[in-house]
Formats: C-alpha cells, sequence, structure tokens
C-alpha cells in the first residue's frame, strides 16, 4: 500500500499571484475650479478621498474617471473642475473663484461650491463677498474646504484664495489677494506628494500682492496688469489663480488623478485600459491613472 500524500493537479499560487481577490487602497483628487478674471477669488481644489478597505470583485471592471481642470475666467465666468471617480467613490471637482466686472457695485461674484471652495472676489467699496463651501456634497471624511472672501468697507484690491483639502481659503484685504488653502499629503505611492492646494486670488494694482497656491498644485494669483494668473499643475486638483485686470484670465484649474494600490503577494490587474503608470514596490502594487480608464481585477 502506499502511504497518503499531499497531491496537487496545480501547484499552489505564489510569487505575487495568490488567486484571492485583494482590497484595494485608493486616492481620488478632482480637478481644480478655475481662478476667477478681475480682482478674483483662486479656484477651489477638487475633492481629496483615500480611504483603504475597498473590496473589489475578481473579473468585474471598474471605470476610472480622471477629472480635468475648470477654465479659468476670461470672455465668461470662470468653471468648476470636474468630478473624478473610482467605482462608488466619487471626488468634486474644485468650486470656481468669483469675479469681478467692473460693471456695478454689486457685480463682485462669490466662489463657487465645489470639493474645496472657490474664492470671492474682490469689488467696489461695500460690497462683501464669500468663498464657496467646500465638501460638497458632503462625504466623511471632508473631501475639501471653504474658499475665502472679502469684506465690505473699504476696497479690499484683493479677492480670496480658494480652499484646500486641508485648509480654507484666506480672505482678501486691502493690500493683498487671499492664499489658496493647503492640500493634503500622500504616500500612496511610496513617496510623499501633497495635492488638491488652492489657488491664490488675484489682486488690483494698488494691492501690494496677489495671493499664493496652496501646498499642493495651487496655482499664483496675479497683480500684474495683463498677466493671468497661475494655472494648477496638473494631476493635483490644484485650484487656478486669480486674474489681476480686465485684460488678464485666470488660470486653469490642474486635473486629477486616481492611484489604486494593494500587496504585491495577489495578482497583477486582470486587465486595464486608459494606459495607467503601474509600478511594483515597497510590498503594494500601485496602478496610476492621469486619464480615465478601468481596471478588472
Amino acid at each position: 500500500m502506499f502511504a497518503a500524500k499531499n497531491f496537487f493537479l496545480t501547484p499552489p499560487a505564489t510569487g505575487g499571484s495568490l488567486p484571492v481577490t485583494p482590497n484595494v487602497e485608493y486616492l481620488v483628487v478632482a480637478g481644480g475650479g478655475g481662478g476667477g478674471k478681475q480682482d478674483a477669488g483662486g479656484g477651489g481644489a477638487g475633492g481629496f478621498r483615500t480611504d483603504t478597505g475597498y473590496s473589489v470583485t475578481a473579473g468585474s471592471g471598474i471605470t476610472v474617471t480622471v477629472g480635468a481642470g475648470g477654465a479659468g475666467g476670461g470672455g465668461s465666468a470662470a468653471v468648476n473642475g470636474n468630478d473624478s471617480v473610482f467605482g462608488t467613490i466619487t471626488s468634486t471637482g474644485g468650486g470656481r473663484g468669483g469675479t469681478y466686472t467692473g460693471t456695478s457695485g454689486a457685480a463682485a461674484s462669490n466662489g463657487a461650491t465645489g470639493g474645496s471652495g472657490g474664492g470671492g472676489a474682490s469689488g467696489a467699496t461695500g460690497i462683501t463677498t464669500v468663498g464657496g463651501a467646500g465638501n460638497t456634497p458632503s462625504t466623511s471624511p471632508s473631501q475639501g474646504n471653504t474658499g475665502g472672501g472679502r469684506t465690505g468697507g473699504s476696497p479690499s484690491y484683493g479677492g480670496g484664495g480658494g480652499g484646500g483639502a486641508t485648509a480654507v481659503g484666506a480672505d482678501g484685504t486691502a493690500s493683498v489677494g487671499g492664499n489658496g488653502g493647503a492640500g493634503t499629503a500622500s504616500s500612496i505611492t511610496g513617496s510623499s506628494v501633497t495635492y488638491a492646494g488652492g489657488g491664490g486670488a488675484g489682486a488690483y494694482t494698488p494691492a501690494t500682492s496677489a495671493g499664493t497656491g496652496g501646498a499642493g498644485g495651487g496655482g499664483n494669483g496675479s497683480k500684474t496688469d495683463g498677466v493671468n494668473g497661475a494655472s494648477g499643475s496638473a494631476n493635483t486638483g490644484g485650484g487656478g489663480g486669480g486674474g489681476p485686470d480686465a485684460s488678464a484670465n485666470g488660470g486653469a484649474g490642474g486635473s486629477g488623478i486616481v492611484i489604486l494600490r494593494y500587496a504585491n503577494t495577489y495578482a497583477d490587474a486582470a486587465s486595464t485600459t486608459g494606459t495607467p503608470g503601474y509600478a511594483n514596490t515597497g510590498g503594494y502594487k500601485i496602478y496610476t491613472f492621469t486619464g480615465s480608464g478601468s481596471i478588472t481585477f
């Protein structure tokens, strides 16, 4: 008689190919809002959402959408950023910055709501503007913060900064445009990178300085006649910087990004579309989408 022995028709999987569906860690950052045109508010950062334990099903494709940044204010109002999506997770595009048209005392607009809110524009004496609300629609944890505004009274000359993932945008004053709110750092790729900074506000010439963009790709505002606000950095969700006067435009918001990772004891994704970046490092398999596509585990 033969002694019983372990016998496998197929050897057990090893070396990063365990046939068990993993839980996925994600970072989903939306596109930043555009900065306003004149005496303008900075654009709000795109919504920032990250977590672990997202359950995926083997063989089921998941759509990935990477939101574009919103256009800066020019011939028309600035535009909100676009949402980024991974499966059931949606990060909301950043709110646009407000613009002062100069046509009447009531023509200074508020910032728009979004993942982070855009900053309110500056304007004539007695006009008050407010920044748009962040975390709209609301998520827990919060995906962004409110933009800055400006108060009534003497002309403030500087708009409010756009909100960022970590901090609110600063209010404009008589001498400066408000700074954009700071973004939030993530080490999902193995290196610390900061995302979702708000755009700095533009400022009219009597001001001493425009607002600085928040850490995480926020564009700087401008106070130089004819010089546009800076755009938010690509694939950070940074808000666009506000413009200084009617001869210049606001900066566009930066595009978003979606990054996924899971333990490298599991198999590679069965397929992807959209040509995401891929790395197997630090004990993780990492897929980085800078454009829309899909992934099947």
